[in-house]
């Protein structure tokens, strides 16, 4: 029994516990495929995105090497006059205000619709809702231009000329003559309703993903509901807030056919918010495409690539925003404690 004994225990392994263990990975065919798959696809998405950049550069080139900088700084548009006359700072200017106008004003009505559906709203109407945000975010742009400019645009000269009338002293809302209509402000207004149940439903797919054992916990403690929105809710879904907000922005900044329709192009120094006129580069390309000369063409797929780069620079920031909000915070160090003398 002793020997058997003994044997059983030298052929126990005896190989150090606190190593650790090496991990070999084996892949079969169907992963090797799914790899190279997914690979491709994201090569391919960079591909495309380089050969776009490519083209627009290629075709936008003799306007550019004529103008020079003053193509991004020159408030005129003359492609096919003698001589011509390519300057997109009106445009660069309009897209930049409307997108930042319809941003501020969307974020925070999305933010608490979404607060609402999930938290507050009764479980009866709560797939209603999100079956009603989900469809409005489906509607086609140019509905929504068409019932800004035929519907929405004379019910907002009320509130202009409020604003002119009250804060007239802030050169934002500053009108020279008191005339309203296809402005800035107006655009920027439909922009923040299209834009509006793409943040929501976003927000609300990433609040949802709060576990809801944090939520029951704030609460055990004697928290209130808006506290466990405040602590608990908005802290964990700030990342995904943040990239819904700018996947907002980059549609504003890219919209075309609601903006063509509501705003008289204007090529001018801007004003403020409340004058009629403005421009967009990308309602500037829908509305003189068409019409244009070669030399037009330039300047308008010159347009196109300036657009292209900002809203490239925009995701960018937004990317590393969500990273920055993404990285765990490290804890502070505590303090030296003082000695206490009697």
């Amino acid at each position: 029994m002793n020997g058997v004994a003994s044997e059983l225990v030298s052929t126990e392994p005896t190989e150090d516990l606190d190593q650790p263990r090496e991990l070999l990975r084996s892949h079969d065919r169907s992963d090797r495929i799914f790899r190279r798959v997914t690979t491709g696809a994201a090569a391919s998405s960079l591909i495309v995105m380089g050969l776009i950049a490519v083209f627009l550069f290629i075709q936008a080139r003799p306007a550019l090497t004529k103008a020079g900088w003053s193509f991004f700084t020159r408030f005129e548009w003359t492609p096919d006059g003698e001589p011509a006359i390519y300057g997109i700072a009106s445009s660069v200017y309009g897209t930049v205000v409307m997108s930042i106008l319809a941003l501020a004003i969307a974020v925070p009505v999305s933010i608490s619709t979404a607060l609402f559906i999930n938290e507050f709203s009764p479980r009866r109407v709560r797939r209603g809702l999100i079956t009603l945000i989900d469809l409005l975010a489906a509607v086609p742009s140019i509905i929504f231009g068409l019932w800004g400019r035929d519907y929405l645009m004379p019910k907002l000269n009320g509130l202009a000329g409020f604003l002119s009338r009250h804060f007239g002293f802030i050169p934002i809302f500053k009108v020279k003559v008191p005339i309203f209509g296809s402005s800035i402000f107006v655009a920027s207004i439909v922009l923040a309703l299209m834009i509006t149940p793409i943040i929501t439903s976003v927000s609300r797919a990433v609040m949802a993903e709060t576990p809801r054992s944090h939520c029951e916990a704030a609460l055990a403690l004697g928290g209130s509901r808006s506290g466990m929105v405040r602590r608990v809710i908005l802290p964990f879904s700030r990342s995904g807030l943040v990239g819904g907000a700018m996947l907002g922005l980059g549609r504003a900044m890219g919209e075309t056919i609601a903006v063509a329709l509501i705003l008289s192009i204007d090529f001018r120094a801007p004003t403020g918010l409340l004058s009629p006129g403005g421009s967009s580069i990308a309602g500037m390309i829908a509305n003189q495409f068409g019409e244009a000369s070669t030399n037009g063409r330039s300047a308008l797929i010159g347009a196109g690539l300036s657009l292209f780069i900002l809203t490239l620079v925009v995701n960018l920031i937004a990317r590393a925003i969500v990273n920055r909000s993404n990285r765990p915070k490290r804890p502070k160090r505590p303090g030296r404690m003082k000695a206490v003398t009697a």
